[in-house]
C-alpha cells in the first residue's frame, strides 16, 4: 500500500484529489488542512509521498518542506499547487523537493507522477522543463561575471521597491496578493545574494538595473 498525505488549506481541492487518487487500489490517502498539524502527522505515520500547497498560512509549501526534509532526509516532497512556481524554483529544488504537480492536473497524470515519483524520478512540468533552458532560471555556475537576469514581474517588483513603497503598496500596485508578492520578493532576494530590500536596492543600482532617476 502507498500512503500519501495531501496537506492544503483548502478544503475543497483536497478532498477532490483524495477522492481522484483514491480511484487507486494500492493509494491510502490522508488529508490535512493545517501545515502546522502537518508535522506531527510526518512524525507519527509513515507516509511514502508527502504533497504540500505552496501558499498556505502559517507554514507555506517551502517551510514545511524544509521541517519535513530536515526530521527524514528520504521523505518524497512533491509540491502540489495551482501557481507558477518558476520564481520559486531554486529555492524549491535546494529545499529538496521531489517535483511539481499541478492542480489542474487530470486523475492520471496525478497517478503517473506519484508513481514517477515513488521510483525517485523527478517530476517538472513540461512548461518548466522548457523554460529551464532560459536563462534566469537556472544560472550559469562557469560565468566569471556577476549577472542577474530579472523576469518581467521581478523588474516591476524592483521598480516599485526603488520608490520605497510597503508590501501593501506594492501588492496594490501589481495587482497581486501579498503573499505572492512575499514569495516573488524571496526570490528576488535569493537572485541579489541578499536578505533585505535595502540591500536588494543597493545592489541593483551597483549593477545598473534601477534607472538613476527612479532612485530616492
Amino acid at each position: 500500500m502507498t500512503n500519501i498525505l495531501i496537506v492544503d488549506d483548502h478544503l475543497s481541492i483536497i478532498e477532490g484529489t483524495k477522492m481522484l487518487l483514491e480511484q487507486e487500489p494500492d493509494f491510502e490517502i490522508t488529508v490535512e488542512n493545517s501545515s502546522l498539524n502537518a508535522m506531527n502527522l510526518i512524525k507519527l505515520h509513515h507516509y511514502d509521498v508527502l504533497l504540500f500547497d505552496l501558499y498556505m498560512p502559517h507554514l507555506n509549501g517551502l517551510e514545511l518542506t524544509k521541517q519535513a526534509l530536515a526530521y527524514n532526509p528520504e521523505l518524497i516532497v512533491l509540491i502540489y499547487t495551482g501557481f507558477d512556481i518558476k520564481p520559486h524554483f531554486n529555492l524549491l529544488v535546494e529545499a529538496g523537493v521531489s517535483g511539481f504537480l499541478s492542480k489542474t492536473s487530470s486523475r492520471d497524470e496525478l497517478v503517473a507522477g506519484i508513481r514517477s515519483a515513488l521510483r525517485r524520478q523527478v517530476v517538472l512540468p513540461l512548461s518548466l522543463v522548457r523554460e529551464l533552458r532560459r536563462p534566469g532560471i537556472i544560472a550559469d555556475p562557469s560565468s566569471s561575471h556577476e549577472k542577474v537576469i530579472l523576469t518581467t514581474l521581478e523588474e516591476e517588483i524592483l521598480l516599485e521597491l526603488s520608490k520605497g513603497k510597503s508590501t501593501r503598496e506594492i501588492a496594490g500596485s501589481l495587482s497581486m496578493s501579498q503573499r505572492s508578492l512575499e514569495y516573488n520578493l524571496t526570490a528576488l532576494y535569493q537572485k541579489f545574494g541578499v536578505r533585505t530590500r535595502v540591500d536588494t536596492i543597493a545592489k541593483a543600482k551597483k549593477l545598473g538595473l534601477i534607472p538613476e532617476e527612479e532612485l530616492k
